[in-house]
């Protein structure tokens, strides 16, 4: 797993934290679905992804209009009228501004 190759700020961070309903029923698919769709998008910059009880997504965006060009891209529409339907029980969106970033590695 690595980061999310992004530029010298600013850009956006889409932060997608979910709890999910029992079973994959398709979610595992859809989701790689999505990644590789919203990567054809323009504006997309990276995204990371993290799951154990409490999941995780952050996507990286150049901007505003590219963040709401992705939520109305007719198949992200559809997942999530399925994510809804079936895949969660409770999830929460947040969208920000990157002002500032850094970064550590060892060795």
């Amino acid at each position: 797993m690595t980061f999310a190759p992004t530029p010298l700020p600013p850009y956006y961070a889409v932060i997608f934290t979910s709890l999910r309903t029992e079973g994959d029923n398709g979610y595992g698919e859809m989701a790689e679905a999505m990644i590789h769709l919203a990567a054809q998008q323009p504006g997309f910059l990276g995204i990371e992804s993290a799951r154990e009880d409490l999941g995780i997504t952050v996507s990286y965006w150049e901007s505003l209009d590219a963040i709401t060009a992705w939520k109305r891209d007719s198949d992200h529409l559809a997942a999530q009228r399925q994510g809804r339907a079936g895949w969660y029980q409770s999830y929460k969106v947040r969208i920000s501004r990157v002002e500032r970033d850094y970064s550590f590695e060892k060795g």
